[in-house]
């Protein structure tokens, strides 16, 4: 029985999460399985109100579930960002949760801001490092005051953690391969300017790919890349990122599937030792709270990705039907995408098509 812990966070986060539970009790009910979700209010009200954004033992709470969504976390108005921010990397190094799985796909009917993407030339895969890197959160702040002050950023690159994430997409190239897609992983990296960090991470890059040899290799420095991905968005089948730059192009991968709103992402362990965690990437959006005017179509495709990761792929490909069927009726879809209605009337519709398909 999955066992889901949810985690409204802040903004227009609780209006999601109550179509990511819509959405996941309608794949229940059809694909005949029990879900158990329960609510956690770990937000920047609660720290406004208790001084901590999450209680002390909360890896240790989560660690009896099977998943983790998560809405929407921050609200610069009430907390800093790089405050708030705390609980989601904490979460994400705490479970070891070091890929950051991304797909970048663009649905029939949904328009998008970049000529050349179009749905058979936006499909491919980010694969980011997820607790290392650029975000290691190492370093300090020297007398900051000071004419002569000084802060230091130390990104940490572990073999390790370095090996792991790029087998990581080297595997996935061979899944997607076997399934008709092109098996080339891109090396995103900028090793002619970060002479330590990325040199290592390319030199590890090369030793695994020698163990994929049916796979092609591809590189392209991070400020190049954003500019094949606008120019050439075919090419790319499974991108390979440190935390910081696969940061950075998934959002213009976002773009390219038609903003914001319909992209969502995957924090995996995927040894499973621990819960893994899926959210949307749109962020909290707090100007809009209440409105009901936020896309949902990120939230239910973190849906997706968590009912294949549990073992539910009839479920995860029927959820993935609706959505695709919803987007390319265009009857409804919210603003961001040029329609007029909510975020519950688009939950509803997904959740219609869900059922209505084995009925």
């Amino acid at each position: 029985m999955p066992n889901i812990a949810l985690i409204p966070g802040d903004g227009v986060g609780p209006e999601i999460t109550d179509e990511a539970v819509r959405i996941l009790e309608a794949a229940a009910r059809v694909y005949g399985f029990p879900v158990e979700t329960e609510i956690f209010d770990w937000s920047c009200d609660r720290y406004l109100a208790q001084g901590e954004m999450m209680p002390a033992d909360a890896l240790e709470t989560l660690a009896g579930f099977d998943a983790i969504f998560l809405g929407c976390i921050g609200d610069a108005n009430k907390v800093p960002d790089h405050v708030s921010l705390e609980m989601l990397l904490g979460i994400r190094v705490g479970f070891d949760q070091y890929v950051n799985l991304r797909p970048i796909r663009l649905y029939p009917g949904v328009p998008t801001p970049i000529r050349t993407a179009t749905p058979e030339s936006v499909d491919f895969v980010v694969i980011r490092e997820n607790t290392e890197g650029e975000y290691s959160r190492q370093g300090g702040f020297f007398h900051p005051d000071a004419d002569d002050g000084f802060a230091i950023q130390t990104g940490i690159f572990t073999r390790k953690g370095c090996e792991r994430v790029i087998r990581y997409a080297f595997d996935l190239a061979e899944e997607r391969k076997a399934a008709g897609y092109q098996g080339r992983v891109t090396n995103c990296t900028k090793s002619n300017a970060l002479n330590y960090s990325m040199v290592f991470w390319d030199k590890i890059y090369a030793e695994v790919a020698e163990g994929h040899p049916g796979i092609q290799r591809d590189m392209a420095l991070v400020d190049a890349l954003t500019m094949w991905f606008v120019k050439n968005p075919e090419w790319f089948d499974v991108v390979v990122a440190s935390n910081l730059f696969g940061d950075i192009i998934t959002d213009l991968g976002a773009m390219l599937q038609g903003g914001m709103g319909l992209a969502a992402g995957g924090n995996i362990d995927p040894e499973r030792r621990y819960p893994s965690m899926f959210e949307p990437i749109h962020g909290s959006a707090p100007k809009y709270t209440g409105q009901r005017r936020v896309n949902p179509i990120a939230t239910i495709e973190a849906v997706r990705m968590m009912l294949d990761h549990l073992g539910q792929p009839e479920a995860a490909a029927a959820v993935g039907r609706a959505v695709a069927g919803t987007l390319e009726a265009g009857e409804i879809r919210t603003r961001d995408i040029g329609g007029t209605s909510t975020t519950d009337q688009v939950g509803a519709e997904v959740a219609r098509r869900i059922t209505e398909e084995q009925s």
